[in-house]
């Protein structure tokens, strides 16, 4: 794998600044790694140095293995996508919406005017939602006594819908239900169907719903920011003996791991020989699958753990059998058709199937702020870098000015895939950055006036014209 210096010390200086308190990157074609980076520390002040075999908390990451477990029990006919999945799951053989509450303050329940299938879980087009995106399913929680999803409870699960199935996306608990349909279906536990049939096919050993001694050794510990905007460590560990393996958030893993599986996707469904999916599989998981439903920006209701999110504001998103999916191509850059999905940890992946080129980028913060000033002094570090024209397209200015409305991590992967400039790699520039848009869980929702404002300045500059 070749050095990329100008890369490394673009990341290590964000770290050194304090802008994040660790990062793993890496990115890969079909053929193998083409970048691989660690920097800062697993955890602060003095935690041990991150190091590319640095386990992390994937967060959401997790969604899109599960949907692949799901997909490969579809291949098997053990599952069907447009079924009533009550046949699977008998607790939602009769599911309620809630309509709001009345005068007294009592939630508004009605039965769903249809059947929740497979493919409205897989899609996030069920009904059910996030308590940090919804304020009715908050106080409906609070109301009722039903504990958070991360408490890894079953009576987490123990939801209403918010409108009736296949008439919304909305993003919520629907995969650690397809979680629970893969264990019904296959009689194994999710982590051993995991380990069986998706992780050991691609050679995957450090990743899992358990911390064993060995990636406890290697974990990188979570922070957020505080009032004084400085980051600090924070006290996160998901149960290690939990009632149900979370299917939508639950792994941990590492970069390596992680890419493997991105490759899997990027190769039809091969890994080392073995046909893990069939390639029509993954062809119909990267499809979109939500029809005329598009995905929504994100409110926040919870700002301590999420900020609004959108993904590239103006462009229409669409949701596959396992990841959000851009349907807008940026010239010189992201192709239209490209995958992608985020965790709540500041986590990320990417996949852009034309170009056959994925990437990873973990970082350890929970709300992890972003500012105008972070984005300058990057912007400024970048131009008097004087990178090759010929080695940057155009196409990553257009992706450059989307990253105002996201978080740091994303503006110092930004940085560290505008040194990419030779060989192979070069659509790989554009394409990177583009794909680390998606950071659905903590984006930080820049201002409208502020995004115009950087907007109209950058077009008159020669340099970064769009």
């Amino acid at each position: 794998m070749p050095q990329q210096p100008q890369i490394d010390e673009v990341l290590r200086s964000a770290v050194d600044r304090g802008d994040v308190p660790g990062v793993v990157a890496m990115a890969a074609t079909r053929e193998g790694p083409v970048y691989q980076g660690a920097f800062g520390r697993r955890a602060l002040p003095d935690g041990a140095a991150m190091t590319t075999d640095a386990v992390f908390w994937i967060a959401s990451m997790t969604k899109a293995v599960t949907s692949a477990a799901a997909m490969q029990l579809v291949e098997q006919r053990r599952l069907t996508l447009d079924g009533p999945i009550a046949g699977v799951l008998p607790e939602l053989a009769a599911p309620q919406v809630l309509e709001g509450f009345d005068a007294a303050g009592e939630p508004r329940l009605r039965p769903a005017r249809g059947p929740i299938t497979l493919r409205h879980l897989i899609t996030h087009t069920a009904g059910f939602v996030y308590d940090i995106w919804n304020a009715d399913m908050g106080r409906y929680m609070e109301q009722r006594g039903i504990p958070g999803i991360i408490t890894c409870e079953n009576a987490a699960l123990a939801l209403p819908l918010t409108f009736d199935p296949g008439d919304k996306w909305d993003y919520g608990i629907n995969i650690d239900w397809v979680g629970k349909a893969v264990e019904r279906a296959s009689g194994q536990t999710l982590g051993d169907y995991f380990a069986e049939y998706i992780f050991e096919p691609i050679g995957t050993k450090d990743t899992g719903f358990a911390l064993t001694p060995d990636r406890r050794a290697r974990l990188a510990g979570m922070h957020a920011r505080g009032a004084d905007g400085t980051l600090g460590p924070i006290d996160f560990e998901l149960p290690q003996e939990p009632e149900f393996q979370m299917g939508g958030g639950g792994l941990y893993g590492t970069a390596a791991d992680y890419l493997a599986f991105e490759q899997l996707l990027l190769s039809q469904g091969r890994a080392d020989g073995r046909q893990v999916l069939r390639p029509e599989t993954v062809q119909l998981m990267s499809q979109n699958a939500i029809g005329g439903l598009n995905v929504r920006l994100l409110k926040t209701v919870v700002p301590a753990y999420s900020n609004d999110a959108e993904f590239f504001p103006g462009m229409v998103k669409k949701w596959g059998l396992g990841f959000m999916i851009s349907t807008g191509a940026v010239p010189g850059g992201r192709n239209a058709g490209s995958l992608a999905w985020a965790g709540l940890g500041n986590t990320y992946f990417w996949i852009d199937p034309a170009k056959g080129i994925a990437g990873v980028i973990l970082t350890i913060g929970m709300g992890v702020d972003s500012n105008v000033l972070i984005f300058e002094r990057i912007r400024e570090e970048l131009r008097n870098g004087k990178p090759n024209p010929s080695a940057v397209e155009v196409g990553f200015n257009r992706a450059f000015l989307t990253i105002i409305d996201t978080h740091v991590t994303t503006v110092v992967s930004a940085a560290f895939l505008f040194v990419f400039g030779t060989g192979p790699v070069r659509g790989f520039a554009v394409t990177l950055v583009i794909g680390l848009i998606s950071n659905l869980f903590t984006a930080v929702y820049v201002s409208r006036t502020i995004f115009a404002w950087h907007l109209s300045r950058m077009s008159r500059e020669a340099e970064l014209s769009i």
